[in-house]
């Protein structure tokens, strides 16, 4: 979400650097939206290793004219499908998306309706699967209907669980959750996740936001859960912290006192 043009020639923000370091260490999901106003970015990035990363972009959420972060809005009607993946394509410097999101629920589109014109997208090779972003249970009901949804994302973080109760409709219709924001867009790091957190990242040897992401894992785990974990990363420094606790399993005492 926040890779910029800016940090290009710097060793630790480099955005090319920050995907080959990525890339060497077996990741292979890079995930944007067209709202982050990043795509041409990350296209510089991943040109050369665009065959070894499953990329994943957004659409339907636009920004309005006054620069406020809340100033935005959704766009999902076939005709906003159709002009926004091109854009994306072009941005992006590829001829297809492998994961291909809507971005956020809409109010005047029927679900049904953006659905059917991303599966258009798909049988014309323009994405290879479908995705859903920030909707409802109902929402993937109806969507799924249409076209088989491949993945939803949604946060999914210590202070954010409100998704765990749609996990039971997603492993019943066999839709993988990418769980963004794990770190709770960044309020979990460092000192902000409360005592218990703070405790368990002590006793685990890791740092509040490694444990952040660990217990989002482990609990996946443990649900038996398709989980995809998606922290934001801007640095390969925090890139290599974030993969260093992959596979970590937190005591039963931390993941008792985290629940």
């Amino acid at each position: 979400m926040r890779v910029r043009d800016d940090g290009w020639g710097d060793p630790d923000r480099d955005p090319g650097a920050l995907v080959r370091a990525a890339v060497d260490a077996g990741v292979r999901v890079l995930d944007t939206a067209e709202m982050y106003g990043n795509e041409e970015v990350l296209g510089r990035a991943i040109a050369g290793v665009r065959d070894d990363v499953f990329l994943c972009t957004k659409f339907g959420v636009y920004w309005g004219t006054s620069g406020r972060f809340d100033d935005w809005s959704v766009r999902a009607d076939p005709a906003t499908v159709r002009t926004a993946i091109d854009g994306s394509l072009r941005r992006l410097g590829t001829d297809t998306i492998d994961l291909y999101y809507l971005h956020d629920r809409s109010d005047d589109t029927p679900i049904e309706d953006t659905v059917a014109a991303m599966a258009q997208l798909r049988k014309v090779g323009k994405i290879r699967f479908l995705g859903l972003s920030n909707v409802t249970a109902e929402d993937v009901r109806r969507a799924h209907a249409v076209h088989p949804i491949s993945a939803v994302q949604q946060p999914w973080s210590l202070a954010d669980r409100a998704v765990e109760s749609m996990l039971p409709l997603l492993s019943e219709l066999g839709i993988a959750l990418v769980a963004h924001s794990p770190m709770n867009h960044g309020d979990l790091g460092e000192t902000g996740g409360g005592v218990a957190v703070n405790r368990a990242a002590e006793r685990a040897g890791i740092s509040t936001a490694q444990l952040s992401l660990a217990w989002v894992q482990q609990r996946a785990r443990s649900m038996e859960q398709q989980v995809v974990t998606l922290p934001g990363t801007t640095r390969v420094s925090h890139l290599r912290d974030n993969i260093a606790v992959g596979e970590r399993e937190l005591d039963d005492l931390s993941m008792a006192e985290l629940a």
